[in-house]
Parts: C-alpha cells; sequence; structure tokens
C-alpha cells in the first residue's frame, strides 16, 4: 500500500510536470528524439503489438510507437500529469492517431489490467518513480508471457552533462518532498536490475552515447533549469 508521503510526493511531481508541459512539447521532446530512437530500434516493436508507454509526458515514445504496430497493434501512453496528457492527445488527434490512447497513472499503479502488453516503454521517466520495487511488480504483472521492457536512464554525471547541469541547478530549487528522485537518480541500475529479477524479469544495461545542444547557455538553462527553480511546491487542482 501507497503511504501518505508517497502520495504527497506523486502529487508534487505531478504538479511540476503539470506546469512543464509546454515547455516539453516546443523544447525538450525534439531534443531528446535520440533518445526515443534508441528505445524504439531496442523495442523492435512489430505490427499488432500492444504496448505501454510508461511516463508519456506529451507523448512523443507514444507517437514513434504507433506506426511500427500498425493498425492491428495499440499503443497506450500514461502519465501523473494531466496537462502533459492533455498535451499529447491534443498531438494525437492533430496527427490523426487512430491506435493510441492515454491514461493518468504512475508505475506504481500502472491503469492496466494483468497480462495486457506485450511491450513496456519508459524513456527517460524510471527515474521519477518513488517507490522502484512496486514499479518492477506492476511491470510484470501488465507484461505477457515473453513480454518486453525496454527503458533509458541518465547515466553517471561525469558522462552525462545533463544530469551535472540539472544537478548544480536543484541546488538553488525547492527541497521536494521526497529523495531519490531526478534525472540522475538511476546511474547506478543495479538496485533496480535486482527488483526486475525479483520478479522474473530479466534486464541487462547498454550504454550509448548521445547528443543535443543549445544555441547558448542562456537557452539551456532557461529549458533544463530554470523551471524547476521557480516551482515551490504546485499542487493540482482540484475538481
Amino acid at each position: 500500500m501507497q503511504g501518505k508521503d508517497d502520495d504527497k510526493g506523486l502529487e508534487w511531481q505531478a504538479g511540476i510536470w503539470d506546469q512543464m508541459s509546454k515547455i516539453y512539447a516546443e523544447e525538450v521532446d525534439e531534443r531528446f528524439v535520440p533518445v526515443i530512437e534508441g528505445v524504439i530500434a531496442r523495442a523492435a516493436l512489430s505490427p499488432g503489438e500492444q504496448v505501454l508507454d510508461l511516463g508519456t509526458g506529451t507523448g512523443s515514445v507514444t507517437f514513434y510507437a504507433a506506426p511500427c504496430v500498425g493498425a492491428d497493434g495499440f499503443v497506450i501512453g500514461s502519465d501523473i500529469s494531466l496537462d502533459m496528457l492533455r498535451c499529447a492527445s491534443a498531438r494525437a488527434r492533430k496527427l490523426g492517431l487512430q491506435n493510441v490512447a492515454f491514461r493518468e497513472g504512475g508505475a506504481e499503479s500502472i491503469p492496466a489490467k494483468n497480462d495486457s502488453f506485450d511491450v513496456v516503454l519508459a524513456s527517460l521517466s524510471l527515474m521519477y518513480v518513488i517507490d522502484r520495487a512496486k514499479a518492477a511488480r506492476e511491470i510484470a504483472r501488465v507484461l505477457r508471457n515473453d513480454g518486453r521492457l525496454v527503458a533509458a536512464v541518465w547515466g553517471q554525471p561525469d558522462e552525462c552533462d545533463i544530469v551535472r547541469f540539472q544537478d548544480a541547478a536543484a541546488r538553488f530549487a525547492p527541497r521536494p518532498p521526497v529523495e531519490g528522485v531526478g534525472p540522475g537518480s538511476m546511474q547506478d541500475c543495479s538496485e533496480f536490475i535486482e527488483q526486475l529479477a525479483h520478479v522474473g524479469l530479466r534486464a541487462r544495461v547498454e550504454s550509448a552515447s548521445l547528443g543535443f545542444g543549445f544555441e547558448d547557455f542562456d537557452s539551456a538553462w532557461n529549458v533544463l533549469a530554470l523551471s524547476l527553480i521557480h516551482i515551490s511546491e504546485p499542487t493540482r487542482p482540484t475538481t
């Protein structure tokens, strides 16, 4: 059962992502295309497969996966941010995609029945999961026999400039209500690999060097750091 601290942490995270959907759609998604392409290539999706895009954000991975599975397949993108999901849904309508859908939900409580998916994709989202042991159980639950998980996370700060950059920026941001989440929180994947093994999922780690650039330092700061610094304990609107 999820505790009150975890609930507070999820609410805090959702509030942050709700405020960042515009900057992701306009600035971040395009720059992260090399990561998305790497995830899609390793997933080796086939026509007719059922796919979950875990932590879909504004839907970029879902949109790459949709043509791979074709009209007989389906891709569901899930996220804890309602604003991100609204953005993803609007983009899907604009693209005219008929084989995608979006649902609210996090990795610790995936909005799907048992044995629902052939593939689970998690591109740069697992670093923000609060209870990764529970997430591992949930991923195993929704995957079919012989299903596969393909995920991407950022590496060590000395090898990954974005982690070093955001670690520096985080020193000026409000202290989060939960520890152990953020861009560099899975630079060592060994614990999560063990958690996956405990639920019957074998995994291996591959490393790749990818690059993306900004016109100048101010642009990088505004996209990657400033939005974090000026967010202070946001909360989601009640309905």
